[in-house]
């Protein structure tokens, strides 16, 4: 095993938007910084990255390039693709050792890994995910503005999505693949609304060159259908957070303060990991405040 006895001020675990930003801020700072990015990326089918004053639209992998290249003239910064595969607090330390062997030291732990989408299991989904299936309206709703869309989902995950979905269009259909798990209430409101709710089980998804054209159902019916946007869950991308005795909150994000500190002294998150509001510019403004709290904090310890 390598063993790297190197003092970092800030370690931080990914290199999304969050983590990215984060190194900007510490690097202007001075600080001794070290990100490490393991090339997994929650938008990776992505085709184009919205919502990001002056880079609407942009290629995700391109926002990335020009923020790395953008680091390069800050010579404290260090970024290296690796896996983090563990991390311990010792004393007023952390010590963190990479998928290489490496093991490496810092003050502060900043996680910006993120999470990770449970797409649904559907034949087809592989070749429409990221050009016409997606998880975040928010993302890609203009886009398929006035399409006719579905929605995958059950009870209230579902509803909430396919409520959300009528700011975009009106021409709405829940796919519940199997029992929907709605009250007479829910189901009241969606039809109020407009959004036909189907029950069958679905067999298939069918499209040209990424574009969904219909949704198979096993009993052979056949709804076309534009888009289809899913709400099935998602969960934390690294468990270290959890096994350095991080706080969540009921939704499955890490519970930090209003500069993005959890209840572990030296470690913050920043990023989807830690808020329900998960959009590129978001996590690039928790990733900028990490940084301003994490750097006031290893100023206030560096005059006691």
């Amino acid at each position: 095993m390598i063993r790297a006895l190197i003092m970092f001020d800030v370690i931080i675990v990914g290199g999304g938007p969050a983590g990215l930003s984060a190194a900007l801020v510490l690097g202007r700072c001075r600080r001794r910084v070290l990100v490490c990015d393991h090339g997994n990326y929650r938008n990776a089918a992505s085709q184009a990255l919205h919502g990001f004053l002056t880079r609407d639209g942009i290629d995700p992998a391109e926002l990335r390039k020009i923020a790395r290249e953008e680091l390069r003239r800050y010579t404290t910064v260090e970024l290296r693709n690796v896996e983090v595969t563990d991390a311990k607090r010792i004393n007023n330390h952390f010590e963190v050792a990479l998928r290489d062997g490496t093991q490496i030291f810092a003050r502060k732990l900043l996680f910006a890994t993120g999470v990770v989408d449970h797409v649904p299991m559907l034949d087809g989904i592989e070749t429409l995910y990221g050009s016409s299936v997606f998880h975040c309206p928010y993302c890609d709703g203009w886009e398929m503005r006035d399409q006719a869309l579905a929605i995958y989902g059950k009870a209230e995950q579902g509803k909430g999505l396919a409520l959300e979905l009528t700011a975009w269009s009106k021409d709405l259909v829940l796919c519940t693949d199997g029992p929907s798990e709605l009250s007479v209430e829910d189901i009241d409101r969606l039809i109020h609304n407009g959004i036909q709710i189907r029950e069958n089980k679905i067999a298939r998804l069918e499209g040209t060159d990424g574009v969904l054209e219909r949704i198979m159902f096993l009993d052979g019916e056949v709804l076309r259908r534009r888009a289809l946007f899913f709400s099935t869950g998602q969960q934390q991308r690294c468990d270290l957070p959890a096994k350095l005795g991080c706080e969540f909150t009921d939704k499955g994000a890490v519970n930090t303060s209003d500069y993005q500190a959890t209840n572990i002294p030296g470690v913050y998150v920043a990023g989807d990991a830690s808020r329900l509001i998960q959009l590129a510019i978001v996590a690039a403004a928790e990733g900028a405040e990490a940084a301003f709290a994490i750097n006031t904090a290893l100023q206030k310890e560096a005059y006691e």
